[in-house]
């Protein structure tokens, strides 16, 4: 197994921060994802390749694993263990033996540990006939939607791998969350358990109002006129229309609460947040000689 750099995969340095990962991460997938790049064999394939490595370097866990063990990160931990049984081994015999070793019982050099750990747990196979069983690797993927996507419950079909997952994404799910799938990673080796996949998602705002977990914020336009002496306001919720009443005098960036009219919430169906607007009073523009002559009016009965 040759070695493969995940880091110029990804076209960053060995101290890039998790955010850096995650942006070039990002970036890449989008420009070589099937999707835009419909029939090219060589796009799929480093599409492949920038979501391995983000599997790798993007948990630091198993980014920790990769820059200690390279190409054989997944099972460095069982190379230690084996390695220090060696050493306990000879130990032990030495003690027994009065000391004398003998030229073939040095024990492994750094340069050894991929001829060792080929010998213990690739295609070689393991003394004694006896294979370890190892977990498979998990996998990372990312599902972009937009925020209208995740207003209400869906189903979605993903391949992965060349199988079919069916997704249940419940509203309201936030954007950077990851959702675990157990057992639909990478198989395990010798007949050890599969992996998990891990989907984060990635979630656009395509609307103009802000979102703040189950709450949505909203800023309305409110004529100096309506302002001062009230009225009715047609604005739009998420989903659907209201009529608001305007009290008289209203101040500007004054803060109404339309209860129930925000977000769901994550897995509790029919619960939702509520939309916060705020009005923003637009002061009316290029004034006739007439409209002037009032508002001077105005001004001295003041």
């Amino acid at each position: 197994m040759d070695f493969v750099d995940y880091y110029k995969i990804l076209g960053i340095k060995k101290d890039a921060s998790e955010k850096d990962i995650k942006k070039a991460y990002r970036k890449l997938a989008r420009k070589y994802h099937p999707d835009l790049n419909p029939g090219d064999a060589k796009a799929e394939q480093k599409f492949k390749q920038i979501n391995e490595a983000h599997e790798v370097l993007g948990n630091p866990e198993n980014r920790k694993k990769y820059d200690k063990y390279g190409k054989d990160w997944m099972h460095g931990e069982e190379y230690e263990k084996a390695r220090q049984q060696q050493q306990q081994q000879r130990q032990a015999y030495q003690q027994q033996s009065g000391g004398f070793t003998g030229g073939g019982s040095q024990g492994f050099s750094e340069g050894d540990f991929s001829d060792f750990f080929e010998s213990m747990f690739g295609g070689r196979g393991a003394t004694g006939g006896r294979s370890s069983q190892f977990k498979g690797q998990d996998l990372r993927a990312e599902l972009q939607l937009n925020l209208t996507d995740v207003f209400q419950t869906q189903k979605q079909v993903l391949t992965i791998n060349g199988e079919k997952i069916r997704l249940t994404i419940p509203a309201g799910i936030e954007d950077g969350q990851t959702i675990k799938i157990k057992g639909k990673g990478a198989p395990g080796m010798n007949n050890g358990p599969n992996g998990d996949l891990f989907i984060e998602f990635n979630i656009v705002n395509n609307t103009d109002f802000k979102r703040d977990g189950q709450h949505l914020y909203k800023t309305i336009d409110l004529d100096l006129y309506t302002a001062l002496l009230g009225g009715e306001l047609t604005v739009d919720t998420f989903d659907g229309k209201v009529k608001l009443k305007i009290a008289p005098e209203t101040e500007n960036e004054t803060k109404v609460r339309l209860s129930g009219k925000g977000f769901p919430v994550y897995k509790k169906e029919g619960s939702f947040g509520d939309l916060i607007i705020t009005y923003q009073i637009k002061i009316p523009k290029n004034l006739s000689e007439k409209e002037k002559a009032l508002f001077k009016e105005l001004q001295k009965l003041r």
